[in-house]
């Protein structure tokens, strides 16, 4: 088998949550370009992904997801979840309902999608990819909320693996550190900074960057890989 046959999705139909973000655009233009047909799942003011089929959900109400199954794709063999959201303060400020609203979309969704696909990933086989974070492994101040659904992310993906491998799914993650998109763009300049000086590759990541790892992952290349995670960082995080 030649390489790019090895990176190929010719065929495949991929599923990708979250896909209207700067990572999740980034995701669904190369797995288009691998050769997949692409459903993006957003939120109902999410930007439309060009080339995709394009379904509006809230991922954060469990009731909306288990609604989408007669809108997804019949056959299922790439799943990315890349939904994901911030709701920052410290854990003595953050309150009940921030909490909730990031555990809702960035973990819970997962949990919730991923059910609902695995009828349709076991057919034939596939892959599932969870863009999870470096802080879900070393925590962050004032993202007590975010860092423990990411944290989750990586603990389900794991659970999945196990309990999918024999019907020929793969569950892996991808664990970006700091990626110029439109979420860290609003962070302060310091916060920016300090990523930069922790990067050993002296540069910060790119979504195109994750998008890439994503493909290694959901293609016939990493065929005997799963239960991983895989940071993408420039060497942010190293243990």
């Amino acid at each position: 088998m030649s390489v790019a046959e090895l990176l190929s999705l010719d065929g495949k139909v991929a599923v990708v949550s979250g896909g209207s973000g700067g990572i999740g655009r980034a995701v669904c233009a190369l797995l288009r370009a691998a050769g997949a047909s692409v459903c993006n799942i957003d939120s109902h003011r999410a930007q439309p992904v060009a080339g995709a089929t394009n379904v509006a959900c809230d991922l954060g109400d469990a009731t909306a997801i288990e609604a989408l199954c007669s809108q997804l794709p019949a056959r299922v063999d790439v799943f990315v979840h890349c939904a994901g959201i911030t709701r920052d303060g410290v854990l003595w400020k953050l309150g009940a309902q921030r909490w909730n609203e990031v555990l809702r979309v960035n973990l819970d969704s997962a949990f919730h999608l991923l059910a609902l696909l695995t009828p349709r990933l076991r057919e034939r086989g596939g892959s599932v990819v969870l863009v999870t974070s470096i802080n879900g492994e070393r925590g962050k101040f004032g993202q007590s909320n975010y860092c423990a659904s990411k944290a989750g992310l990586i603990g389900l993906a794991k659970s999945a693996a196990r309990e999918l491998g024999s019907f020929g799914v793969r569950v892996n993650c991808v664990a970006p550190g700091w990626i110029e998109t439109d979420m860290t763009r609003a962070l302060p300049e310091e916060h920016r900074l300090r990523a930069l000086n922790e990067t050993a590759a002296a540069r910060l990541g790119q979504p195109e960057d994750v998008a890439s790892a994503v493909l290694f992952l959901a293609s016939p290349l990493s065929a005997h890989v799963t239960g991983q995670v895989l940071r993408v960082d420039g060497g942010q995080l190293m243990a």
